[in-house]
């Protein structure tokens, strides 16, 4: 299946900022919103869950936000889609987003997080490829000026990627070829049995996550694995777990050990580490591009 990807933006081009999951204030997305057009030369359009009114955990009823998040999806003067946050919603919205013009005028949805869900869902589907990338708090205090904010500008203007981290001493070495897929593991395997389910066979799989037990990420990574979704990958890409807790029993292993045993059997390329993250490090990932990975002794690098 050939991979469509949506037209790089130009100056000039405009970017919508929703919230289809979690609620933010409108002032944590000022400075995104001035940078995007004062710096980056692009036009804003703001949904209406962006600082929305309400009074819960998520940026408006589910209706709202399916409703502000198909708009920018099929508004013919939008170019990208910018999430603001993450948090937990999308799953909610998922099954009742109406893809038929966006099949066919694609359009990049930017986001991570509970947005791997979007991304999972678009890409097992449609084969349309999505940008998994900081969103909108990233760019506050001066975080615009760092290579990995820097990196999304890059990525929407059609730069291709090449990106290096230094070695880890569990990385399998080796090299691979194949589609980029991936994001937070506990939203993928949220999507196992569902429309939404991520395809991984011969592609590269990069996973990250934050705030999780350490058992709880043992046990999600066992039903990848027992679902068939590690055995006939291309590579795999482990990014930083961020926050991860302890029982008061220690589970002892960390977790790049205990996601190492799990792979242990494969032969395929293998790197831990890897800046992609719910922290300042977190590189703009093209969901569905070709990528090459390769895992040396002393550097690893994927690039498109």
């Amino acid at each position: 299946m050939i991979i469509k990807t949506p037209p790089y933006l130009k100056p000039g081009d405009t970017i919508g900022i929703v919230c289809p999951a979690g609620y933010m204030e409108f002032e944590k997305a000022a400075e995104c919103v001035r940078v995007l057009q004062e710096d980056w030369g692009y036009k804003v359009k703001v949904g209406s869950t962006l600082g929305s009114k309400s009074e819960t955990y998520f940026a408006g009823t589910d209706e709202e936000r399916l409703k502000d998040f198909q708009m920018m999806l099929d508004d013919d003067e939008v170019q990208a889609v910018l999430c603001g946050r993450g948090g937990y919603g999308m799953g909610r919205i998922i099954d009742r987003i109406n893809f038929k013009k966006f099949k066919k005028r694609p359009k990049w949805v930017i986001g991570f997080s509970d947005i791997t869900i979007f991304h999972s869902h678009l890409y097992s589907n449609y084969f349309i490829s999505s940008l998994h990338a900081p969103m909108a708090a990233a760019f506050n205090d001066g975080g615009h000026v760092n290579k990995y904010v820097r990196s999304l500008k890059e990525a929407l203007e059609g730069k291709w990627a090449r990106y290096c981290c230094e070695s880890h001493e569990l990385n399998r070495p080796g090299e691979a070829v194949g589609e980029l897929v991936g994001g937070n593991l506990a939203l993928i395997v949220h999507g196992i049995g569902t429309p939404s389910e991520l395809k991984t066979k011969g592609r590269i799989l990069f996973l990250e996550d934050i705030g999780e037990q350490k058992y709880a990420v043992d046990r999600m990574m066992y039903q990848l694995k027992r679902s068939g979704k590690l055995d006939k990958l291309a590579g795999l890409v482990v990014g930083r777990f961020s926050d991860t807790g302890d029982t008061t029993r220690p589970f002892g292993a960390s977790v790049q050990q205990l996601i190492y045993e799990i792979v242990r059997e494969y032969k395929y390329p293998v790197c831990f580490d890897f800046p992609v993250s719910h922290e300042k490090e977190n590189y703009a990932l093209k969901i569905g591009a070709g990528h090459k990975l390769k895992v040396h002794p002393k550097k690893v690098t994927l690039e498109e």
